[in-house]
């Protein structure tokens, strides 16, 4: 999809601020814009994937998936639970005989997003969440820095700044000396 077509709506235009705002490029090859398909890319670095950058899809279908993190496509829409049913059978003299009792299985239903601009919508909430937000240190110009390390240099760091504080209280009240 073109700029000249994410301007067209007020919503697809604050999907294009928005996709401004972090970064985001359409990468959609002309097949994938024919077929109904939008592909972004992250400005973030792929752990699993020799640090490539991270691709996400929306699709006609009402999927929206992540390209390229994982052996396949996974999904990433939103699910429910569904219960199937299924006849419960034993063996009678060498025949399988139906019991008339009935085995239940829970399974996972994605949840199809059929309008495209709430697909879109959708894929930017959840990049903002799952990318941006929990991988925050997932730098596309740097290295991974796992969360553990991050915060125990952050701690000295701040011990270091402690050691030279300087404070007087006078009457209950606490002053900074510099």
């Amino acid at each position: 999809m073109n700029r000249k077509q994410y301007n067209s709506d007020p919503r697809y235009a604050k999907v294009l601020e928005q996709m401004d705002l972090l970064g985001i490029m359409d990468v959609s090859t002309t097949r994938q814009s024919k077929n109904g398909t939008i592909t972004w890319r992250l400005p973030i670095k792929n752990q699993y994937k020799n640090g490539k950058l991270i691709e996400v899809a929306s699709f006609k279908t009402g999927y929206v998936r992540n390209n390229n993190s994982g052996y396949s496509n996974y999904q990433l829409n939103k699910c429910r639970p569904r219960a199937e049913y299924f006849k419960d059978y034993k063996w009678v003299d060498d025949k399988q005989v139906f019991t008339g009792k009935y085995n239940k299985y829970i399974c996972k239903e994605r949840i199809l997003i059929p309008i495209e601009i709430d697909r879109l919508e959708y894929l930017i909430s959840y990049c903002l969440k799952n990318y941006y937000i929990k991988h925050a240190n997932f730098v596309a110009d740097g290295e991974y820095v796992p969360k553990w390390r991050h915060e125990h240099e952050l701690r000295q760091s701040r011990e270091k700044d402690r050691v030279g504080d300087v404070s007087v209280t006078v009457n209950g009240q606490r002053y900074k000396v510099i």
